[in-house]
């Protein structure tokens, strides 16, 4: 219902990256482990999901392909992007192996679908063009559909979140030559072409304008100030023939005076197309060939949240004629136009976008005859009446209703805002997908729309999350597994993670929530605090979130900042942004400012002791034991001098404090109390963290499971440990590490293993130990291991392996881990199964094989390769556990 605004949390994430935090660290070169260094090796088999929300986000640009059947691709501006599965009419992620340093290319600002080999696709990513993101764009090349992908570093940055992402799409592949690719750069980097198949890229230097226009010249933070650059191109399939490269191609630049050029010659020669309109930006210009007709959207701004004005116009290719096709004067418009697409089945079906029209809603156009006349989705019929062509079905999203009861003419659900891709399906004319800020919504009977009947309208976005994640919360009890504090779109109360919820949080209704927490000892008493334009900014639920209510806000209160309950819920403390921290008792009514704390500390309360508060600011600890009334500053030293920190108590257990972050340039990784907060240990093994969770305690230990978002043993991952720490596990790998996951981490306090992870822009992900693997084995038991080796001959041999439970209690299943001294390597192996990664080697059980009592013993064997030499590998690790060798 709202606009949707730069998201809090990538602003955030900005801020830290400017004190030092994570895309400044050092590359994640992999070094040998000691005992100072956690073994960073992956533990029984984790599954990913996401926790279902559907959406949440911006989705600026669709992509079908025009050679086969229900391919179709979708980019999101901080998320990533995303591959249609028609069988399950799903989305599938295609990024999640974006890591951590490179956190930037999750942003995607241009999509490009081969029609010549379907098999390849390509991506141009990159989040900012300003210092928010310190690393430059690349253009990602697949030749399997994005399952696997291939990197060429560009020497400029790209914006996949800056103003004007809705234009495009920048990226083009030659439709007869494939191997021929055209790239529009920002900020005055001009226009780059490929002959390689995207391998490598160079300028076209007689390209003759990289743009003029600047949303806000102003704005010193060089985000609205960035020259938004080459923003489209597209070929004209009539002038080439396969294997040769398209004669005729056409490109959009971000200048008023001159938005469109032309290339007779295959971008050999360019001329700004003569007679063009002047005054607006062109979004899009989508060629229809077989009429001979160029059409373009004009605004008069990038987008994707502003534009008043608009124009429609037909540029006819083989005469030079320009008509505007606007359907409404440009008097009457309030919007500019962006989304335009054109039924490839029928020719002269042309459909656009009021991309901007925030009020009463979007508008979607429809011409069947080339833009000589046009029909509305909705039209007035005595105002603020309306009569829509169409019906919305939001029940497999109930919350892009927003809770809302609007008066006329504005409904609930809208037909959308920011409306900037929007396409026809090449193969069928009934099927249409266009994005919103919010979803994808579709419809697959969309000719009914010419006959005066009655289409449907659905959210086509099963699969696509795209949410920035702030906090999260897992309660030890009660209906909701899990709270989540999202940007734009509030957040949710979790009941089941594999169903969308019917609601976001109302009554308020954040537009960002930053933070939120639960009574340890009552967990049905909740709060949660956010950004709204008017309103409270706190809010709270004494019925597990089911239902809410708004507090009073304390004087100066401009934003949500963090919030703690106390273990009873008797009491709340409170670091809004605008003001100082404040306390209160009951349900924030009235609320009182706390002493000997700086405003914009981090706030969180003690587990256990209900008037025992913990802040962070600036390098120093503070603790409250009355009520968050004063605060002293602890004696601790040696903690991260900067603000980017996240800590968290203990549940069970007063005093015990676990605190994570850092910065490359100074102090950087985790932190354990014991008392309180008066002093903290570092642990050595852990060279960064930014994250702390907590979850169910491992079978057989009385602690519960520590994870964080960190760097152990050269490698940047998510990491387990069952045993306070000594040990660390990662449980993720390179296929999933969903960029910058630094916000927030919880296990959760029912299921041993599960956990759940924060994104930046692909929404809250969740593990749990796969089947068949099953859990860790025993922290509190022992192993030991023989090794042998029963043959050997010239470059190779035959070793058996003997683990033994030596602990009193048995194993539901087991994962072996050693590393060859000479870099042998396995050739084949029984009665296990094995992963190698380099020296590095992962057995783990089989079906028949993972339960293994305590006194007892499995055996598997291999065979391998050697040269020069073929040492026993001298350490064996179980799980978090080392074993003897024997």
């Amino acid at each position: 219902m709202r606009r949707t605004r730069i998201r809090t949390a990538v602003l955030a994430l900005a801020a830290a990256l400017l004190a030092g935090a994570p895309p400044a660290l050092a590359a994640d070169t992999p070094r040998a482990a000691s005992a100072a260094t956690p073994r960073a090796a992956t533990a029984a088999a984790y599954t990913w999901k996401n926790v279902r929300i559907d959406g949440g986000g911006f989705v600026p640009g669709i992509v079908f392909n025009r050679s086969e059947k229900n391919l179709a691709y979708a980019r999101t501006d901080i998320g990533g992007a995303y591959r249609w599965e028609q069988a399950t009419k799903t989305w599938t992620p295609l990024l999640d192996s974006v890591g951590w340093d490179d956190w930037g290319h999750t942003g995607v600002v241009g999509l490009a679908t081969d029609t010549v080999d379907p098999d390849r696709v390509y991506a141009a990513v990159g989040t900012y063009t300003n210092d928010w993101d310190p690393g430059n764009g690349a253009v990602l090349r697949s030749s399997d559909r994005g399952a696997t992908w291939k990197k060429s570093d560009l020497p400029f940055k790209l914006g996949g979140n800056m103003p004007g992402r809705g234009m495009g799409e920048r990226l083009a592949v030659d439709p007869h030559d494939n191997r021929v690719l055209y790239l529009g750069a920002p900020s005055g980097k001009g226009l780059w072409r490929s002959t390689d198949a995207g391998v490598t890229w160079s300028q076209v230097t007689n390209f003759p304008n990289a743009g003029t226009y600047r949303q806000d010249p102003n704005d010193t933070s060089g985000y609205a100030s960035d020259n938004q650059g080459i923003v489209w191109v597209t070929f004209d399939e009539s002038t080439g023939t396969a294997r040769s490269a398209t004669k005729t191609l056409y490109v959009g630049v971000a200048d008023k005076d001159n938005a469109v050029y032309r290339s007779t010659d295959a971008g050999a020669t360019w001329q700004r197309l003569p007679g063009q309109p002047t005054g607006y930006l062109a979004h899009k210009g989508v060629l229809d060939a077989a009429n001979g007709y160029l059409y373009l959207a004009y605004s008069d701004t990038g987008g994707p949240y502003d534009g008043g004005k608009g124009r429609l116009w037909r540029y006819a290719t083989a005469t030079g004629t320009w008509t505007d096709i606007s359907p409404v004067a440009e008097a009457d418009t309030s919007f500019g136009f962006s989304g335009l697409t054109v039924d490839r089945q029928h020719p002269g079906t042309v459909m656009a976008t009021g991309y901007s029209s925030w009020w009463p809603d979007t508008q979607i156009f429809r011409s069947t005859d080339s833009g000589a006349h046009w029909t509305k989705a909705w039209d007035y019929t005595s105002y603020p009446e309306r009569a829509n062509r169409y019906t919305m079905d939001v029940s497999s999203s109930p919350w892009l209703t927003w809770g809302a009861s609007p008066a006329p003419p504005e409904q609930t659900p809208k037909l959308g805002w920011m409306t900037e891709a929007l396409e026809i399906d090449p193969f069928d004319s009934d099927r249409m997908m266009y994005g919103t800020g919010a979803t994808i919504y579709g419809t697959e009977d969309l000719t009914r729309w010419d006959s005066g009947a009655t289409f449907t309208i659905r959210p086509m976005v099963r699969g696509l999350e795209e949410t920035a994640v702030n906090d999260l919360a897992a309660p030890p009890s009660g209906d909701a597994q899990l709270f989540s504090a999202l940007g734009d779109i509030g957040g949710f109360r979790h009941t089941d993670l594999t169903k969308v919820p019917a609601m976001m949080y109302t009554s308020p209704n954040f537009t960002t929530t930053t933070s939120l927490d639960f009574a340890e000892s009552r967990p049905g008493t909740v709060v949660r605090v956010g950004d709204l334009d008017s309103g409270p900014h706190v809010a709270f639920s004494t019925d597990d979130g089911a239902t809410w209510f708004g507090g009073t806000d304390p004087a100066g209160v401009s934003g949500g900042g963090t919030v703690a309950a106390a273990a009873d819920g008797s009491r709340f403390v409170w670091s809004p942004r605008g003001t100082g921290v404040q306390y209160t008792t009951g349900f924030g009514t009235s609320w009182a400012a706390s002493a000997g704390i700086p405003a914009g500390a981090v706030v969180e309360s003690d587990r256990v002791d209900p008037k025992t508060f913990y802040g962070f600011k600036s390098g120093v600890f503070y603790v409250s034991s009355d009520g968050g009334a004063t605060f002293t500053a602890s004696a601790a030293k040696g903690l991260p001098a900067g603000d980017s920190v996240r800590f968290k108590a203990l549940p069970g257990t007063r005093g015990d404090i676990w605190l994570a972050g850092g910065a490359a340039d100074g102090p950087y990784g985790l932190w354990h109390s014991t008392d309180g907060g008066a002093s903290f240990t570092k642990l050595t093994g852990v060279e960064q963290a930014d994250t702390i969770g907590f979850g169910k305690a491992a079978p057989g230990a009385t602690y519960q499971t520590l994870y964080t978002s960190a760097r152990i043993g050269g490698v940047r991952g998510i990491f387990r440990s069952t045993d306070q720490g000594a040990t660390w596990t990662r449980i993720n790998d390179d296929a999933h590490q969903w960029g910058w996951t630094g916000a927030a981490i919880t296990g959760d306090p029912r299921v041993y293993g599960r956990v759940y992870v924060s994104t930046n822009g692909r929404g809250i992900v969740y593990g749990d130990v796969s089947d068949g693997g099953g859990p860790d084995p025993t922290p509190a038991g022992a192993c030991t291991v023989t090794y042998t080796i029963t043959h050997q001959w010239a470059g190779g041999f035959q070793a058996d392996v003997r683990l033994t439970n030596t602990g009193t209690t048995p194993w539901n299943g087991w994962s072996l881990r050693w590393s060859f001294p000479d870099g042998q390597r396995i050739t084949q192996l029984w009665n296990a199964g094995s992963t190698q990664s380099g020296a590095a080697v992962t057995a783990t059980n089989t079906g028949w094989n993972g339960t293994v009592a305590a006194g007892a013993s499995v055996n598997f064997g291999f065979t391998g390769s050697w040269s020069g030499a073929n040492g026993e590998p001298s350490a064996f690790t179980l799980g978090d556990r080392s074993c003897a060798v024997t």
